[in-house]
């Protein structure tokens, strides 16, 4: 999975189904710390307090490098485990497996009929893998930076002409010297950002890198 994008919740969901008298209901949030799940699930233990379980899975970072569940009560390996492979095997677009940064609970009103042990892994991970079906979903992405130095006469008319290209500008400040617009690129596009830039200011522009940072947009 790559470290520069990923793909997770826009805004948090519920989804209930009933299985064989039980409750289900799938909460789905978007998440980007250990500590938000952690609130999350504070909050619903307390909203469905008198629920029998409350299982949990999360899944965090981009390269997922973080990954925790919870059983909650139920037997070893029959919520939590099921709930998380539901969220990573969860297909964003055709062939593409990106999910992360997202928190799952699944509330279990206990319906008098026992599921077993496959029963129980079959109706948390299906709880989960439903309420995806549901869900809608945004693009997280590393964009590279830099700031494009152009002279302080020449900078408005060169800066319209940049924001009238297929570039990313995201940002212009002014010194007393220079028009500063700062563009952003996907990781591997340097050199032909570089080459779009001498071209559209015809070489009047001194290019430095800036950092980086997450943006976000439709899936």
């Amino acid at each position: 999975m790559s470290t520069d994008r990923f793909v997770t919740l826009r805004e948090p969901l519920r989804n209930e189904q009933e299985i064989k008298r039980s409750r289900f209901i799938a909460c789905l949030y978007p998440v980007s710390t250990a500590q938000q799940a952690r609130d999350h699930i504070a909050e619903l233990r307390k909203e469905f307090y008198d629920a029998r379980h409350r299982p949990s899975a999360f899944v965090l970072g981009a390269g997922r490098t973080e990954a925790r569940t919870s059983d909650d009560g139920e037997p070893a390996g029959t919520a939590g485990a099921p709930m998380l492979q539901a969220l990573v095997a969860h297909q964003t677009s055709p062939a593409q497996r990106e999910l992360s940064d997202v928190l799952a609970v699944v509330v279990r009103y206990f319906g008098g009929i026992k599921l077993g042990a496959g029963g129980l892994t079959r109706a948390y991970g299906g709880a989960v893998s439903e309420a995806l079906t549901h869900a809608q979903l945004i693009v997280r992405q590393r964009m590279q930076l830099m700031d494009v130095h152009l002279p302080l006469g020449e900078a408005g008319a060169i800066e319209a002409s940049l924001r009238n290209s297929t570039l990313r500008v995201v940002a212009t400040r002014w010194t007393s010297t220079e028009g500063i617009v700062q563009v952003a690129h996907a990781p591997g596009d340097d050199e032909e950002t570089r080459e779009s830039i001498a071209a559209l200011t015809s070489g009047l522009a001194r290019v430095s890198d800036a950092g980086s940072e997450w943006t976000s947009h439709k899936l």
